[in-house]
């Protein structure tokens, strides 16, 4: 009956009782007298979600601008105190700043939001910018503002700035304001033209100066031809168009740094200042748009638009959560296309790609049983803790460099790798587009056996070398290499339902990590030049000559990558059980390949007098663990390389539906590359 009466009161035009705080928060702006602040910081209050399950902050916003468009006396009176309360502050950081990274820099701005988070820092009233944190308090206040539709900021604004207001005095006193900031924001732009990082990674740089330089005197030009307008009406305005296509020359420049940044490599100080020219060269453009808006619909869209963005932007400001993905993105294109072109070689698309995988990846399973034993005979040594992780990290990081220097593969390696390269191809897919789906397809059943062929090769080499090493030694000693209770040691750590499967879950996330470490030493390699300052080192030309030194130098870069990547994740693997020691923390790795061997080395401890039902029980275990090492490092990976690309992939539906539909039709794509005759039509 209530919910009853509620409609027949809206379908009148009557406040529901939901209603009724905006109502009432409105009725407030009636008095002349009152503080505006004040004013907007309770309104702000009723109309922000109360409570967690309050989802109704939207309908609170459109009930608000109702309100204001049939009444309007309370109208004038509303926009009085919110034009008043604008133009009264000083606006000049709110329009330069809000939304624009600092030009403290990444490491300083971290730290202000770090110290603000244990003393908050002073408000001053005066400035705009501060204002919005004392009327938009809460932290998480830009997730209500973000659901409200872009129409009903653009209702806002035509209630805030009709035409025939924006000749007062107040709206004169913020336009004022704004071509201020039009002058800051080119002359910030501009001062880009003596940049020594981006004259460093363009060498045309120089060539394209004089348009920077022009953007501060065009703005200039633009900003004393308004005022002069507004001085005397007969005089012509300038549209700002001059001025815009100077700001699109030099965007265009920063794109073009940007993309060259690619191939020869980027730094955090180079992607901080684009991003931070390109941000403010858009902040020109709206408030150009705001200021010249030919009919005063486009003034209002770019206002409210403007305004939205700023209005979030300022809210998320001392948020580390944010600053962090923003600044994350500064690198992590460049990052994972290293990663995904790396990821390429991971992915076998015909019969002789498949067999070369099985042959890298049973080199590797060689390997693996061979430092599994290491690893075994450093923990009998009880060594100091330091040490212990010191012997263990170079068993894995020096093992793990030397798989990659001999060109085989560890099974585990690969999801983080094709995962970046799977990501590049979501951003590109059009599902209504058959041909890109049925790509798509293909690569996941390229990747399905090329990572089952790794699997299958490390583990189905590794555990036999592990009994034939353990069987070989132990015939060579006269006695068993590996003692009964170090194999129920080894039996127990692979059982699925102990601490295994978090353990694989640490070793799937620092698979991901080292998949970001090789990228990320891939671009510094290419951006600083390495292989050529190794080639010019005196003692290395002395040593070998000047030619076979740049050899070596270019052999570094090319590789510098892989092995930093190999050897910091081995070191990851190394020291975690050490480190849950010292803390006290159930901390440890399982990886699929080094438990396949430990599990031959389990039955040479026994002597092979295990139960039947203990083996497959620990091969069931192994088999959980290379599925949760696998499936940690790809979906991080994945989730990475999609936010670094800014992709939302929607479209997850139709692509499960087409791998289910190739996996119904030829299951066999899935384990096995396509058939000799079917590569060799592929290549004519």
């Amino acid at each position: 009956m209530a919910s009853i009466k509620s409609f027949v009161r809206w379908l009148l035009g009557k406040p529901t009782s939901n209603d009724q705080p905006v109502v009432a928060a409105l009725a407030r702006f009636r008095d002349p007298e009152a503080d505006a602040l004040e004013l907007i910081r309770h309104l702000i209050s009723v109309l922000r979600p109360q409570n967690r399950r309050d989802d109704e902050s939207a309908e609170r916003y459109q009930r608000m601008l109702s309100e204001l468009e049939v009444d309007g006396e309370l109208r004038r009176a509303f926009r009085a105190h919110i034009v008043h309360f604008i133009a009264a502050r000083r606006l000049m950081t709110f329009f330069t700043d809000s939304g624009i990274l600092p030009g403290t820099g990444f490491f300083s701005e971290w730290w202000r939001i770090l110290g603000n988070r244990l003393l908050p820092e002073a408000l001053d009233e005066r400035q705009l910018k501060d204002c919005l944190h004392v009327i938009f308090d809460r932290a998480d206040d830009w997730r209500w503002l973000e659901r409200i539709p872009d129409g009903a900021s653009q209702r806002f604004w035509a209630l805030i700035a009709p035409a025939e207001e924006l000749r007062s005095l107040d709206w004169r006193a913020i336009e004022e304001q704004m071509l201020d900031a039009v002058l800051l924001l080119a002359h910030r732009v501009s001062g880009l033209g003596i940049e020594g990082e981006l004259m460093r990674a363009s060498p045309d740089f120089d060539d394209h100066t004089p348009r920077f330089i022009a953007l501060s005197a065009e703005a200039l030009d633009f900003v004393n031809a308004f005022r002069a307008a507004q001085s005397d009406p007969a005089q012509a305005a300038d549209d700002g168009s001059q001025l815009l296509v100077i700001a699109a020359q030099c965007q265009d420049t920063l794109q073009r740094i940007r993309k060259r940044a690619l191939s020869i490599g980027t730094s955090l100080h180079l992607s901080y200042i684009l991003t931070r020219s390109e941000q403010s060269l858009l902040r020109l453009h709206e408030l150009v748009a705001i200021l010249t808006g030919g009919g005063h619909a486009e003034a209002i869209d770019a206002s409210a638009e403007f305004a939205r963005a700023a209005f979030l932007a300022e809210n998320r400001r001392n948020s580390l959560g944010f600053y962090m993905t923003q600044l994350s993105r500064l690198l992590a294109v460049r990052v994972t296309e290293n990663a995904a072109r790396s990821g390429e070689h991971y992915i076998c698309e015909t019969t002789a790609d498949y067999r070369q995988m099985w042959r890298s990846a049973a080199g590797a399973g060689v390997l693996i049983g061979g430092m599994a034993l290491l690893k075994i005979f450093t923990a009998d040594l009880h060594a100091p803790l330091f040490v212990e992780a010191f012997l263990f990290s170079m068993i894995y990081g020096l093992g793990f460099v030397l798989i990659f220097l001999l060109g085989m593969t560890v099974a585990t390696k690969q999801p983080a790798m094709t995962a970046q390269t799977l990501a590049g191809l979501l951003g590109d897919l059009k599902p209504t587009r058959a041909a890109d789906l049925e790509r798509l397809v293909d690569v996941v059943a390229a990747v399905s056996r090329s990572q089952l062929a790794a699997i299958a090769g490390n583990v189905m080499v590794a555990l036999p070398v592990a009994i034939a090493i353990g069987f070989g030694l132990s015939h060579w000693l006269g006695g068993p290499v590996i003692s009964t209770d170090k194999g129920a040691h080894l039996i127990a750590d692979l059982d699925p339902l102990s601490w295994a499967l978090p353990h694989a879950a640490i070793a799937g996330f620092y698979l991901f990590l080292s998949g970001l470490i090789t990228g990320y030493f891939d671009n510094k390699a290419a951006y600083a030049n390495i292989g050529q300052r190794i080639g010019r080192l005196p003692w290395l030309r002395r040593l070998f000559g000047d030619e076979r030194a740049g050899r070596f130098g270019n052999y570094i870069q090319e590789r510098l990558g892989g092995l930093m990547g190999n050897f910091l994740f081995g070191c990851m693997l190394g020291s975690t059980g050490v480190i849950g020691t010292i803390l006290g923390l159930p901390l440890d790795i399982r990886h699929i390949a080094f438990s396949s061997a430990n599990l031959g080395y389990a039955l040479i401890g026994f002597q092979f007098s295990l139960p039947v039902q203990a083996v497959l029980w620990a091969a069931f275990g192994i088999a959980a663990i290379g599925f949760t090492n696998l499936a940690v490092s790809f979906w991080l990976a994945l989730r990475t390389a999609l936010g670094a690309r800014r992709i939302q992939f929607e479209h997850w539906g139709p692509l499960f539906s087409a791998i289910w539909l190739r996996l119904r039709q030829q299951p066999r794509s899935f384990l096995l590359p396509p058939k000799p005759s079917a590569d060799a039509a592929a290549g004519s």
